[in-house]
């Protein structure tokens, strides 16, 4: 079907999707809309997909688009043409963005960045090469050009490359009326803002108005009676995560963004800072997994080498504990009921250990662990692993006790897993401060640690206490 073909799919189906409502109760992308979506793409039907996708919000376009097949997805983009905001490649994967990216003219992806808010324009131009950015960069305004370049040479993951560039800002002696007849009149200030900035010649910042202080006060009123200091400007080069916590601390929906010398440079917002708090709670989550920054999206090749670094050196870990293992082989052979139980211990260990440094690799990342409170928090889970290995070893040594009908053995099992739960606790909550103090992210690294401590210590005491008891027995 073409531009000039029949929408076949009747006004009932269409009827559906009107609304913007795609989504199942489950927050999917419905299955039918999808269906529709795909056949339309197959038919070439541009005059539904303009009517039902051209429309979508960019983050359900950017759902859309992480949905539907792979090889559907260009299609789709090519298919819209002008009509594609491309602003719905800030919410989908890196992966899914390059592949589109790459295959747009330079010509239209400089369009649809100029009328972007910056922040997304630096977001899809930050994935791009060298040559590419400075074709697209070239056909923009001198204006926006500049403000670009200068968000691109901060460094990935600061405050400088999440700012947008686009805000308001009065010198200090100007009046409430002068300022309100300038935002009525100006037509480049930004589609939306809660704050006005208040500078001097040089840029520098000296403070901030809110707009309902504005909106309240009488138009002979200056600006410099009714701004108030600005308390919590971000430096460019700080770290999106720092910046996201002064949000979350001090409840701000805007934050004015400086240069090294106090000149202001840009805002960040909260929908920025959302993304952010998203972005790096999904970034610790795959970390403390061992599978670095992988994403749906990416090959099978691509999932295969994030995740083989860390896979390699827990082969190296189990190595040890099995080499542990062997040690006692020859009490192993004469109790079988010793090879049975090892693994309790060592599972137990392991998800104890787990629990605790989940907590704290949460509580270093949030800054609510630090020297002042650290040897509170290291006695206390100390005190968990004290009392969990007590009630699980006891619970385990009675099950295991009973299980082969000999007492020695549930007393054996109960002691190696209350040392065991104390070595748990105790490396659960060292390891990722040891780590973080050393420099190191203890989100990729405190895991594989923490399970080769659990494994060594409880395969050696459960091991080493068995052959001992027996062997004085």
């Amino acid at each position: 079907m073409s531009d000039t073909g029949d929408d076949d799919r009747g006004s009932e189906e269409i009827a559906a999707f009107e609304g913007s409502d795609i989504y199942a109760d489950d927050g999917s992308v419905r299955s039918d809309f999808l269906m529709h979506v795909g056949a339309a793409i197959a038919d070439r039907d541009t005059i539904y997909l303009r009517k039902h996708v051209a429309g979508l919000h960019s983050s359900e376009l950017g759902d859309l688009l992480e949905s539907i097949q792979p090889e559907q997805r260009l299609a789709l983009v090519l298919l819209l043409g002008k009509e594609f905001d491309l602003a719905a490649l800030t919410e989908v994967d890196e992966a899914i963005r390059l592949d589109i990216v790459e295959h747009l003219p330079n010509e239209q992806i400089a369009e649809a960045i100029g009328e972007m808010d910056s922040d997304d324009a630096v977001y899809i131009l930050e994935d791009l090469d060298q040559e590419d950015q400075e074709e697209i960069l070239a056909k923009l305004p001198f204006t926006e050009r500049v403000r670009l370049r200068r968000s691109l040479d901060y460094p990935e993951s600061t405050a400088g490359r999440r700012m947008q560039t686009e805000f308001v800002a009065v010198p200090p002696f100007w009046t409430v009326g002068q300022t309100i007849d300038y935002m009525r009149e100006d037509d480049d200030l930004p589609d939306s803002f809660t704050q006005i900035f208040v500078i001097d010649p040089t840029f520098k910042l000296l403070g901030t108005v809110d707009l309902d202080r504005v909106l309240r006060a009488k138009r002979s009123v200056k600006i410099d009676a009714i701004m108030r200091d600005t308390s919590h400007a971000i430096p460019a080069e700080m770290d999106q995560e720092e910046a996201a916590q002064l949000f979350e601390q001090y409840d701000l929906l805007s934050a004015a963004v400086v240069d090294d010398n106090g000149r202001l440079v840009g805002v960040l917002t909260i929908d920025d800072v959302v993304d952010v708090i998203q972005e790096e709670a999904e970034e610790d989550l795959l970390r403390l997994s061992g599978v670095g920054d992988e994403e749906l999206s990416d090959s099978v090749a691509e999932a295969s080498r994030s995740r083989v670094p860390w896979l390699f050196v827990n082969s190296m870990t189990a190595c040890i504990s099995a080499s542990v293992i062997g040690l006692f082989d020859a009490t192993i052979q004469q109790i079988v009921a010793l090879a049975i139980l090892m693994p309790i211990v060592a599972g137990m260990g392991g998800n104890a250990g787990s629990q605790t440094m989940t907590v704290t690799v949460r509580a270093l990342a949030t800054r609510g662990l630090d020297i002042h409170n650290a040897s509170r928090i290291i006695r206390r889970e100390a005190g968990v692993g004290l009392l969990n290995g007590m009630i699980f070893g006891s619970l385990i040594g009675l099950v295991a006790g009973l299980w082969f009908q000999d007492p020695d053995i549930g007393g054996i099992i109960a002691t190696a897993m209350l040392i065991n739960m104390m070595a748990a606790a105790l490396a659960g909550i060292l390891i990722p401060l040891l780590l973080d103090k050393s420099g190191a992210d203890p989100a990729v690294s405190s895991a594989v640690f923490v399970t080769a401590i659990t494994d060594v210590t409880g395969f050696f005491s459960f091991l080493g206490i068995a052959t001992w008891w027996f062997h004085v027995t």
